[in-house]
């Protein structure tokens, strides 16, 4: 027996079925977690896609908690739901999930990196879930933007990855002025691709981009935001332009307008907050200052490849945006730079080259197009 809550919203009814049967490929009697805030239009996705997930035979499990920011904390109810180690979690979010008050001071340890947060852990680290997290989701974006071709996005996904794993540097440049070269060497380009359907696969919905991050202290040069940009509470679209300076993979500048000074406050918060954390006991002895050090870290180059994204001022969508790379500030997803933030930032029409190991150099975007 199914619920009808949201029959008269086919729709969203139709890009739930997507995400559940399509994306995560829900198998019968599988435990389903889905957490959600009381909002009205994560709520109504969230109950969606409890429906999607009954009609597979799945067993969902639908749990709210208030709105958490970039510095909050999950509820303890949710991590401990989240320790029962469901089969699938969705992560139905207006902003964050939530730190892991126990493991942002005790990390979990597996193949000698730190999760500091039992999601984290779970899929990344020993890959007992899958899952697909989306913070900032609006029935429009989600709408307009699963229900798309993920066997050509994959296809995208990998050529980009290919080329972006041959890199042993890359540089970016506009007409703006950004101008900025990244190291790659040993790090691995991550896809998401909307193929979660197996343990230890995960990413967003709406998914489509190919990311990875940079070799740490490789990153010198300018960039100039001016497609959107994360702060602590919310995405501002720049009405001027942000010009950050970078060295030794390390933000030393901020210039512009109101929003450059936003962007410099989040830091800055960070940075005190991560310092009183440690002095409260919360973080241990020294990683009050690793976390308010790589506040300023450049912790990914992302490249935008779901055709039907557009620029609206979510991040969630906005990075995912054809002709777009974003670069984010803060902890990356080599679990070697941990910070209290991550904070992307859009950079419209980039021309993006790399370089490999023979000093062949080829371009993978030009003005905003993909050369493939």
């Amino acid at each position: 027996m199914f619920c009808h809550w949201i029959e008269s919203e086919e729709p969203l009814a139709r890009a739930a079925r997507v995400a559940v049967e399509e994306v995560l490929r829900v198998k019968e009697q599988e435990k389903v977690l889905i957490l959600t805030n009381p909002n009205r239009e994560v709520g109504l996705i969230a109950l969606a896609v409890y429906d999607a997930v009954l009609n597979t035979g799945g067993r969902p499990a639908l749990m709210f908690q208030q709105e958490k920011s970039q510095f909050d904390f999950a509820e303890d109810a949710v991590i401990e739901a989240l320790s029962s180690e469901p089969d699938v979690v969705i992560l139905l979010s207006k902003l964050k999930l939530g730190k892991d008050k126990k493991r942002i001071k005790k990390p979990f340890m597996t193949n000698g990196k730190k999760f500091d947060h039992i999601f984290s852990y779970l899929l990344e680290g020993v890959k007992r879930i899958r899952s697909f997290y989306s913070p900032g989701i609006t029935r429009e974006i989600f709408i307009k933007t699963v229900p798309v071709d993920y066997k050509k996005m994959k296809s995208h996904c990998m050529v980009v990855k290919q080329l972006l794993d041959e890199a042993e540097e890359i540089n970016i440049t506009t007409a703006l002025g950004t101008d900025i070269t990244i190291g790659a060497r040993n790090r691995t380009t991550h896809t998401d691709d909307g193929d979660f359907s197996t343990p230890g696969t995960g990413g967003n919905l709406p998914a489509g981009e190919a990311f990875i991050s940079p070799e740490l202290g490789s990153a010198f040069g300018t960039i100039v935001f001016d497609g959107s940009m994360d702060i602590h509470d919310r995405v501002l679209i720049p009405v001027n332009p942000i010009t950050v300076r970078v060295e030794g993979g390390f933000v030393t500048e901020i210039v512009g307008g109101e929003e450059a000074d936003k962007l410099a406050e989040t830091i800055r918060l960070a940075e005190e907050k991560a310092l009183s954390m440690e002095e409260e006991g919360r973080l241990s002895e020294g990683e009050g200052k690793e976390y308010a050090k790589n506040a300023r870290n450049l912790g990914e180059l992302g490249i935008g490849l779901n055709p039907s994204a557009e620029i609206v001022g979510n991040m969630l969508v906005d990075e995912k945006v054809f002709k777009t790379c974003h670069i984010a500030l803060g902890s990356n997803y080599d679990r070697d730079a941990r910070s209290l933030i991550h904070l992307d930032g859009l950079i419209r029409l980039p021309t993006i080259k790399t370089t490999d190991s023979t000093g062949k150099r080829i371009t993978i975007m030009k003005d905003g197009e993909l050369v493939l």
